[in-house]
């Protein structure tokens, strides 16, 4: 089993307090050198973009009650530099990418190739980043950069829309990467088609728009342009790894035609789902990688460990358990203004929770191949307990799993 870390940087209210940004970048870089040091595989880090606060004084507020800043990292290249020069062994990779939003797929590509240039000048250096893609969590991240309905078959067929913009940019993205020439008129049209809709009714709300009855109907592709090819042409692709960041089978699929492409586990996605898609990806994973393993689709997993001097196993598991509690029911009302008992309870079996003997015995749930991205900071700024949890897990957990 593989352990990574996760990284949120997220600059919220945790028991009435929000740290200034310097603490926050503080907190991380002392929590990540020593994920370094303990042995972590990759430190994963998220991505956000735009204020949060700000984004809740329009009237289409998607987290209203969130209080602080979702995340304050907007360019894990511009961090990843820094991160290199401050560890040793660990690798990096992006949870995730946005590749819809500054600039879209053909900036992201080149930034990508630009950073990789400049990592591989140092000709002893061999940590890789693994990117990871996707088209971003709130549609207010995306909207000012023209991520918006344009047509009346758009708003009627704007949930399946904004998955084939995703693919398309999916597939501008990974061509321009992989070093090829292109023009916009060689990317696959954008069809939609009564099986991308959940019910008869969805897709004939999408005709009606049309204007005529259609079997398949063409959404005009959102980038245009003439031949072209990204630079740095000389960068050393193999620093790089890539992952996606959908579960939608057909988008993954769509990318593994083009390079070997990955799976990041967006969220505490269901065990039914995470077999599935291992299932799935054996089959569709791109030949040129060497053949699926489970462990190019890590998981995420929240962590709360209880090894505190001074305490009796019981003390231990029962301030673990209270501390798993309170951090998920501030996570879900901050998220959506209410709390559902039934989401904490989900969240919270599939979080390791507990002493380490208790983690130990819970470990077992997983597969002996898992690659677990471990979260630690999960609603917690208190940076000394987090690298003390970091710690207790490397060096009393890892050794049993």
């Amino acid at each position: 089993m593989e352990f990574d870390i996760f990284f949120s940087i997220s600059q919220t209210e945790v028991d009435g307090r929000i740290p200034r940004e310097r603490q926050m970048w503080l907190n991380f870089f002392e929590q990540v050198e020593l994920a370094d040091r303990l042995g972590f595989g990759t430190a994963w880090i998220a991505e956000s973009h735009l204020s949060t606060e700000v984004q809740k004084t329009n009237p289409d507020a998607v987290i209203p009650h969130f209080v602080g800043e979702v995340g304050l990292n907007t360019d894990i290249l511009q961090l990843a530099h820094k991160i290199f020069a401050r560890t040793s062994r660990i690798e990096i990779g992006s949870a995730i990418m946005n590749i819809l939003c500054n600039g879209g797929p053909i900036a992201a590509a080149e930034r990508v190739r630009t950073f990789l240039s400049l990592h591989g000048l140092d000709e002893r250096e061999a940590r890789r980043i693994t990117i990871g893609f996707a088209a971003g969590r709130f549609p207010f991240i995306n909207t000012p950069y023209g991520i918006v309905p344009r047509s009346a078959v758009d708003r009627a067929a704007w949930p399946v829309v904004k998955t084939k913009i995703f693919q398309e940019a999916t597939e501008v993205f990974l061509r321009l990467l992989n070093g090829e020439t292109l023009n916009s008129g060689e990317i696959r049209p954008k069809l939609l088609r009564r099986r991308d809709f959940r019910s008869d009714a969805d897709w004939e709300r999408v005709v009606e728009a049309h204007g005529s009855a259609a079997e398949e109907i063409e959404v005009a592709s959102w980038w245009v342009f003439p031949n072209l090819k990204i630079v740095p042409q000389e960068a050393p692709m193999q620093l790089l790894n890539l992952a996606i960041g959908s579960h939608d089978a057909e988008t993954q699929e769509l990318a593994n035609t083009i390079v070997p492409c990955g799976v990041f586990n967006l969220s505490i996605t269901p065990g039914d789902e995470i077999e599935k898609t291992n299932e799935r990806m054996s089959r569709s994973y791109h030949p040129a990688g060497g053949g699926w393993k489970r462990r190019l689709m890590p998981r995420t997993v929240l962590v709360f460990i209880n090894e505190e001097p001074g305490l009796t196993r019981e003390e231990k598991n029962a301030q673990a358990s209270a501390e798993a509690k309170k951090a998920l029911e501030n996570y879900w009302k901050a998220l959506e203004g209410t709390l559902d008992p039934a989401k904490v309870e989900r969240a919270t079996n599939n979080a390791l929770v507990g002493d380490a003997e208790a983690i130990v015995q819970q470990m077992k749930r997983f597969h002996p191949e898992d690659r677990l991205m471990l979260w630690f900071d999960f609603n917690n700024h208190d940076s000394a307990r987090v690298c003390r949890n970091m710690t207790a897990f490397m060096e009393k957990i890892s050794p049993e799993s």
